[in-house]
């Protein structure tokens, strides 16, 4: 038998710290053998016990190397021209990337075969991996961080009185079965990448700044520090109806916080722009990163409609009491605004969604054309509803005739006013109507 390097052959004359990196690398490829006794030249010089030299190998693959690597690994003693070594068969393994545990999921810790030899992976290698093996879903892969911190996370469970450990963190997907850190576990950690950016601006445009901040951390330490600075600038009116003192907030809490939390469950946390409100005089807009899932329209979402794109982080928020099932987001910030003339306004893109809550407090001269909630706006449900009550009800190819707007123009508009409760939809597919309330 003729020994000789390659790109599925690495010979070592005896056991060295090195020979982590070479099984990792044909774990992380396409698999490879290792022989311990042999010189690189093919020359055999043998070991004087090659089993307490497997020994020495297997202890260090699981002390190590994450994921368990064990399984793919098959040790063999083989005698060459009278001498004994030591057959080390490695198997492409299901877990890659495979990493030494104490350099991390980073190229100083994966390595791959290359040619005759075993080299640090790049950072878009070793992302390849993780998405091959974990599939699609970002929350439930691993994370490239793994030394993380949960103080914050850690505070809201005990300010709830619910337990949160090592187990709890693998029952929510913080933590893969084998002890891995996923992406969900580094959203709720202390040292999260993804972030908020606020900007209060003077005025119902960006022409003047007023403040600027980022909010940083934990999730769960994001929502309180975003929901206390718009809380603070949620201004209280009063109106008096003879002696009677009304206060009137700028903005319905619940509608802040149902929105604030669709920003940070909803979120496509694959994309690493950050999140972002605008603060004007006569509105908050809520951008987040992501728009709708495919298939998925906004008149579906305004029906009702939802389809969770972090279902292990929505998890999370709801063992921790912030959300109900999934779904009653968008309801709830409508039903807020029902008493009202001015409604919230949804719009999205492929990349992104927005929510812009009015302040049911300004002026309705101060309402800027970049709100998009606009006199138009308004005009057009007028119209629509005028049409209803004459005619007993209206489908979506009436609205399209009478404002002139396209098909998913007209089904959004629609939308929008069923979950304001100004119509009430009735039927199905290509009988679909849509009636003012109590206009039967």
């Amino acid at each position: 038998m003729t020994f000789r390097e390659s790109e599925f052959v690495e010979l070592k004359e005896m056991y060295v710290e090195d020979i982590k990196k070479e099984i990792i690398a044909f774990a992380n490829c396409v698999g490879g053998k290792l022989y311990v006794g042999m010189r690189n030249d093919g020359t055999a010089v043998g070991l004087s016990n090659p089993d307490a030299v497997a020994l020495q190998v297997s202890n260090a693959v699981r002390d190590s190397i994450k994921p368990d690597l064990t399984m793919f690994i098959h040790y063999e003693t083989l005698d060459v021209d009278g001498k004994q070594i030591l057959e080390i068969d490695v198997q492409q393994g299901t877990g890659r990337p495979y990493y030494i545990v104490q350099k991390g999921l980073r190229p100083e810790g994966v390595y791959v075969r290359q040619g005759y030899s075993s080299v640090p992976a790049t950072d878009t290698a070793i992302r390849n991996m993780i998405k091959e093996t974990d599939g699609d879903s970002f929350e439930g892969r691993r994370s490239l961080i793994q030394e993380l911190s949960f103080e914050s996370v850690s505070k809201e469970f005990e300010r709830r009185n619910i337990e949160f450990g090592p187990k709890q963190m693998q029952t929510l997907k913080m933590v893969n079965s084998d002890g891995i850190y996923t992406n969900l576990g580094l959203l709720m950690s202390d040292r999260c990448i993804h972030t908020i950016k606020v900007a209060l601006f003077q005025g119902t445009n960006q022409e003047v700044f007023k403040d600027r901040r980022e909010f940083t951390g934990s999730l769960l330490e994001q929502l309180n520090n975003v929901y206390e600075y718009i809380d603070l600038r949620n201004q209280i009116h009063a109106d008096f109806d003879k002696l009677l003192r009304i206060d009137k907030r700028d903005y319905p809490e619940v509608a802040i916080r149902e929105a604030l939390l669709n920003l940070i469950v909803h979120r496509d946390y694959s994309l690493s722009a950050s999140a972002l409100i605008s603060i004007y005089d006569d509105r908050i807009e809520l951008l987040s990163v992501g728009g709708l899932f495919p298939g998925i329209d906004l008149a579906d979402v305004l029906m009702g409609l939802s389809v969770c794109r972090n279902q292990n982080l929505a998890n999370i928020f709801y063992r921790l009491r912030l959300i109900e099932a999934c779904g009653t987001g968008l309801s709830k910030i409508m039903n807020a605004y029902s008493a009202f003339d001015r409604k919230p306004i949804i719009e999205t893109t492929a990349n992104a969604f927005k929510i812009i809550l009015p302040n049911i407090n300004a002026e309705s001269s101060s309402i800027g054309e970049a709100a998009t909630a606009n006199p138009a706006k308004i005009n057009n449900e007028d119209i629509i509803l005028k049409f209803a009550n004459e005619k007993g009800a209206i489908v979506r190819t009436d609205v399209e005739k009478l404002l002139n707007v396209s098909s998913s123009t007209a089904s959004r508009i629609l939308g929008h006013m069923v979950m304001g409760q100004r119509l009430v939809k009735y039927g199905r597919a290509r009988g679909i109507k849509y009636t003012v309330p109590n206009s039967n």
